[in-house]
C-alpha cells in the first residue's frame, strides 16, 4: 500500500488546522461568501459587486501573514471579521475521523503540534468549538513568529520552539505551497490532504502523497 507511513522512524507529527484536521467548508463559505453578503450589506451594493471589489483585494494579500490575520482585515474592510467569524461558528466542525486520529497519535506516543496560519482570533474560537487542544502537545499560530508556514523563517522559528527532528517528522497539510515549503526546510515525512473541503471534490495533490482517510491511518498505527 504506497500510501502507508513508516511509523517506526516518526517520531514527531506536525498538523495543519483548516483543511487538514477541521474541514475547510467554513473558511471557504466565510471567505468566498459570507464576507461578501456582509460587504455589499455595508456598502448598499451587490454581492457580485463586491466580489468585483474585493476578490483582487484578497488575492494580492494571499500567501502573507497579512491575509491570515484577522485584526487586518477587520481595519482594512472596516468589518467585525471575528464577530462575523462568531456568527458562523456553527458550521465550524472536525474532517472525519481527525479525533480518533489525533487520539491514535496520542496514544502512539507521537509528539504532535497543530500548526496553523490562522490568526489567534480564528484560532480561540475554532478550539472553543472542537476540542482540539488537549489532544496535541502544543497550539502554535504562525502569527506568533511573525511569518506564515509559506516562510522558512517560520520553520526555524517553530524549531527553536518545538524541536524536533525533520528527518523523523511527519507533516499534513492542504497547502501545496505550505508543503513545499516544508520540504525545502527538510521534513521528509510529508503528506496532502487531497478533500480539505468536504463540499467539494478532491484536488491535485500534485508531488504529495495524499493522507488518504483518517480512519485508514488510524488502522495504520493500531498496527505499527
Amino acid at each position: 500500500m504506497p500510501n502507508t507511513l513508516p511509523w517506526s522512524h516518526i517520531d514527531t507529527v506536525l498538523l495543519d488546522m483548516d483543511g487538514t484536521l477541521l474541514d475547510l467548508h467554513f473558511d471557504n463559505f466565510f471567505w468566498l461568501d459570507y464576507l461578501h453578503q456582509c460587504h455589499a450589506h455595508k456598502q448598499g451594493c451587490t454581492v457580485e459587486a463586491s466580489r468585483q471589489q474585493l476578490v483582487p483585494l484578497l488575492a494580492r494579500y494571499a500567501g502573507t501573514l497579512e491575509w491570515y490575520c484577522v485584526e487586518f482585515w477587520t481595519k482594512r474592510l472596516q468589518l467585525p471579521i471575528r464577530d462575523m467569524k462568531r456568527a458562523q461558528a456553527g458550521r465550524i466542525a472536525p474532517r472525519p475521523h481527525a479525533m480518533e486520529f489525533l487520539q491514535a497519535l496520542r496514544q502512539a506516543g507521537k509528539r504532535t503540534a497543530l500548526i496553523t496560519n490562522a490568526h489567534r482570533q480564528s484560532l480561540d474560537i475554532k478550539l472553543d468549538r472542537v476540542a482540539l487542544a488537549p489532544l496535541l502537545n502544543a497550539v502554535i499560530s504562525s502569527h506568533d513568529y511573525g511569518y506564515p508556514k509559506e516562510n522558512p523563517l517560520f520553520w526555524q522559528a517553530l524549531q527553536q520552539q518545538f524541536s524536533f527532528d525533520p528527518q523523523r517528522t511527519l507533516f499534513i497539510d492542504d497547502s501545496l505551497a505550505v508543503l513545499r515549503s516544508a520540504q525545502r526546510y527538510g521534513i521528509t515525512h510529508l503528506r496532502c490532504v487531497a478533500t480539505p473541503d468536504s463540499q467539494q471534490p478532491a484536488k491535485d495533490c500534485a508531488e504529495f502523497i495524499d493522507i488518504g482517510t483518517f480512519a485508514d491511518v488510524c488502522r495504520q498505527l493500531a498496527h505499527q
